[in-house]
């Protein structure tokens, strides 16, 4: 694959959507959303997750022209290349990971014809792995030192070695197996790694270590002392520790691990949920048939994502949505708000896949950006957020569009009808009430209490968070990350960003071994030389 491809501003509807932005539809309008057809029309709906977008400021005129803009920069194109096996992990011309990005591989593995066979076929040959795992773990012929079965596991990660994996177990925790226990370690801070080994007993607890490249600083030094903790409890830590590295790191080595799970290198942190990073923690704890699922409803997206009509395609339809709002509204933020605890920590992930995707500021050439690239990412789940930080998106002066994200039932089905109505529906009514109210806005003569509105929103609706479902919200906003990339011409599969502050960290251990000095000498060095 090449190159040359076409940038925002050299499109033909460019200045077209330019010049719409500054009328855009006015949702505050006499009977905008309530008597006309937009909350039929303005919806995408599939399989597992339908898209409502009638509270976005478009009409017509603008998503037809959003279509061109899709069409012209080849975005479809571009994702299809992707997924079967295009080298787009580069900057032309410039020293780069010069990787293909094949994350979908791991969930094409239902496909009669994988579209990236020599990928997909490794993804298959890790499952099987995975499968005689568990299946020694659950039978029992797989113990500790202790010669106790496994109920519990660590899993010891950073980045999209953690956030990821971690948000996946925090949504779907009410389907996990009776008995099985799993924690997460990833901050460099000793605090984190002694508040969970404080809480498990470690004879029959497992470890999972994940660093594709087998350096990682944090990663490297929590499992020394989770080793350490293994050593104080008179067991060998190599009979329950296990690896989840790159083929060949420094961590895919039997001597050290129980057993080692490969990633590959064409597949980002970020982007390594349905990897085995994800998978085996995920099969642990909801065992095999339910991650399963979860990369079924992950595939359902991927092929969702290859239609060319924005308004069939999902992924791409909030993408474009997203680049209007971003660079012809001049919004910088996004909000992403859950109205589900269970994805308590989605947003989280979401900050990492898309900020450290699109935050860049150079193109695929290596000259710089034209446009504003990823906006910042943030949110909380509702209704929590209604009494936190929602005054600001009612009545501040900074303008976040919002994607909401809800579900018709709640998980573990356990509710109460209080003065007429569930907690379910009550979540739900303070979702819809939320989106109107930002986009309608309310008039009163007292300014304290004039609401603006024409503050643009949009749903992610589904039945149930069940672990397909899971995976399509996933693939959803993976597919709608890479798109915005390539519509920014922007490489978004490196995170260059990441490195300089390791640099300069080791720069500072170097001085603090040198010197023998306290962190607190350091500081005092490190301010007189800051303010001198």
């Amino acid at each position: 694959m090449g190159m040359e491809f076409k940038s925002l501003t050299c499109t033909s509807v460019y200045a077209k959507l330019k010049k719409l932005a500054v009328e855009a539809f006015d949702l505050t309008g006499v009977d905008a959303l309530a008597k006309s057809d937009r909350l039929g029309r303005y919806a995408s709906r599939s399989s597992l997750l339908n898209y409502h977008y009638a509270t976005q400021r478009v009409d017509d005129k603008v998503l037809d022209l959003l279509q061109i803009l899709a069409d012209e920069l080849e975005l479809v194109s571009q994702f299809k290349a992707m997924r079967r096996g295009a080298v787009i992990n580069r900057v032309d011309g410039y020293k780069s990971e010069d990787r293909q990005v094949l994350h979908t591989a791991c969930r094409d593995i239902f496909a009669e014809s994988a579209v990236a066979p020599e990928a997909v076929a490794a993804a298959k040959s890790e499952l099987e792995k995975l499968q005689q795992f568990l299946e020694e773990i659950n039978s029992g012929v797989l113990t500790g030192s202790a010669g106790q079965r496994f109920d519990t596991m660590i899993h010891v990660g950073i980045g999209g070695s953690d956030l990821g994996p971690r948000a996946m177990y925090e949504g779907l925790k009410v389907y996990g197996q009776n008995g099985r226990n799993v924690h997460f370690i990833s901050n460099l801070d000793p605090d984190d790694a002694a508040a969970v080994l404080k809480k498990v007993d470690l004879a029959t607890t497992l470890v999972a270590i994940v660093s594709k490249s087998g350096t990682t600083l944090e990663t490297l030094t929590n499992e020394k002392i989770v080793g350490m903790a293994f050593e104080k409890a008179g067991l060998r830590a190599k009979d329950h520790c296990i690896s989840i590295t790159g083929e060949g790191s420094p961590m895919d080595n039997p001597q050290n691990y129980l057993r080692s799970f490969h990633m590959f290198d064409y597949i980002g942190g970020r982007f390594s949920s349905t990897s085995m990073v994800g998978g085996v923690v995920l099969s642990f704890y909801l065992g095999l048939d339910a991650f399963l699922e979860f990369l079924r409803g992950a595939a359902t997206i991927d092929q969702l994502a290859e239609k060319t009509d924005i308004r069939e395609n999902i992924p791409l339809l909030m993408a474009v949505l997203g680049i209007w709002n971003h660079n012809f509204l001049g919004y910088a933020t996004l909000a992403v708000l859950p109205y589900s605890q269970a994805l308590s920590r989605f947003p989280a992930h979401l900050q990492q896949c898309d900020m450290e995707s699109n935050g860049k500021s150079v193109l695929r050439s290596g000259k710089p950006v034209e446009v504003r690239t990823g906006p910042l990412v943030w949110g909380e789940p509702g209704t929590n957020g209604q009494h936190a930080f929602y005054q600001l998106l009612h009545q501040g002066t900074e303008i976040v569009p919002v994607e909401f994200i809800g579900f018709k039932a709640s998980q573990y089905g356990e509710d109460l009808s209080v003065d007429g109505s569930t907690s379910q529906e009550k979540l739900l009514a303070n979702l819809y009430a939320q989106m109107v109210a930002m986009a309608i806005g309310q008039r009163s003569e007292n300014p304290n209490k004039n609401f603006p509105g024409n503050r643009p929103s949009s749903l992610v609706l589904a039945e149930k968070l069940t672990p397909e479902v899971m995976g399509a919200l996933l693939a959803l906003y993976e597919s709608k990350i890479v798109f915005q990339g390539f519509a920014w011409n922007i490489n978004s599969f490196d995170q260059e960003g990441v490195q300089l502050g390791k640099v300069l960290a080791d720069r500072f251990l170097t001085a603090m071994g040198d010197t023998g000095c306290s962190a607190m000498t350091l500081e005092n060095k490190f301010l007189n030389q800051l303010y001198s």
